[in-house]
Formats: structure tokens, sequence, C-alpha cells
């Protein structure tokens, strides 16, 4: 595993990616309840959570092109960013989960929106190499 003269998309999601896909495991094993009494744990969210990790992981470490590296880590910032805002003014958004987020899961969904929409931005207009590109 290279981190080292990848662009921040990249290596964002080299590492958020796995990161996301053992919290929706560790999910799956809690079952549906809350963990430690302060992040909510149901099938939805781990589903979700395999999902976009799983997305990720396979951009940040296939060889693809960096923009569409950038633009899936990107557009998922944007989503984890919006879960996040959406969350602290209806803590269970759409009613799509048996449990509401805590502000802590808010917390982290809007630092995983931040994180990723500033990794895509600082990738913008540079090669792999994390050069800027030719004009």
């Amino acid at each position: 595993m290279q981190f080292r003269g990848e662009p921040p998309d990249r290596r964002y999601a080299q590492l958020v990616g796995p990161t996301v896909i053992i919290i929706g495991v560790i999910g799956l094993i809690v079952g549906e309840q809350s963990l430690l009494d302060v992040l909510n744990v149901d099938i939805a969210e781990d589903i979700i959570h395999l999902v976009t990790g799983g997305l990720l992981a396979y951009v940040g470490f296939a060889r693809m092109d960096g923009g569409v590296v950038r633009a899936v880590v990107g557009g998922l910032g944007v989503v984890y960013l919006l879960v996040g805002l959406v969350s602290f003014a209806e803590p269970n958004p759409l009613g799509l989960f048996p449990s509401e987020y805590s502000t802590l899961d808010n917390l982290i969904h809007l630092a995983l929106g931040v994180l990723g929409i500033g990794a895509a931005l600082l990738s913008s207009g540079k090669t792999e190499a994390g050069r800027p590109a030719p004009r």
C-alpha cells in the first residue's frame, strides 16, 4: 500500500474506504443497537457503510482516472455533508433508520463530508503524480 505521492483524493479514499467498511462490518456484528450508547447502529446504515466504503476503497486502490476518483470522493463528501447537516434538524432523515442519529453520528458525517470535499478540491487540476496538469 503506497500513499506517498498519491493525490489527496486517492489517499482519502484509500484511508477512509477501508475504515468505513470496518465500521459497517462491526455494525453488522453488533446488531441493531446503539454502539457505546452514542452511535446509531442498524442494518440500513451498515449496508450504506459497506457500499460507500467499498466504493471509496475501489476508486482509491484501482488504477482509475483521477477525474473518477475526484468525482466519487467529492460526490460522497457532498452526500455525507448533507446527511450530517440534515440530521441535526431531523435525527431520522426520511424515517429510513430504526434509530435516530446522535450528535456524534452527525459530527462524523460532517467531518467525512468536509474532508472528502476538501480532498477532491485539493486534487483538482493535478495529475496522478501530484503535479499540475499540463495546459
